[in-house]
């Protein structure tokens, strides 16, 4: 009679310890399947970071290229600007000396 119930005793034990066994996995491949998606949000998180990255070095080049374009165009008219006086400058004398010799005729 003592070998029948020490029988049931260790059939049962394995029962249950097979059906514990299996929530155990249940929870690890839900706990490594959380893991992955964890993994892949942060991949995604670093994806959008390294393309705002991007945007902002573009948008910094445009920037900088604006400005050198508009120094470039601010050179170039104050060259004008100075053309023009000397210009002007050489017709006012030109003017002063042809006044000066009609006068003095």
């Amino acid at each position: 009679m003592k070998k029948i119930a020490l029988t049931l005793v260790a059939a049962a034990s394995l029962g249950l310890t097979a059906c514990g066994g299996g929530a155990d996995t249940n929870n690890a491949a839900t706990a490594d399947t959380n893991t992955e998606l964890t993994a892949n949000e942060a991949s995604a998180d670093v994806n959008a970071a390294t393309s705002d990255l991007g945007n902002d070095l573009g948008n910094g080049a445009d920037a900088t290229g604006n400005a050198l374009s508009n120094t470039g165009n601010a050179i170039e008219n104050g060259a004008e600007a100075t053309g023009n006086a000397l210009g002007n400058a050489a017709n006012s004398l030109d003017n002063a000396s042809v006044n000066v010799t009609t006068n003095a005729q």
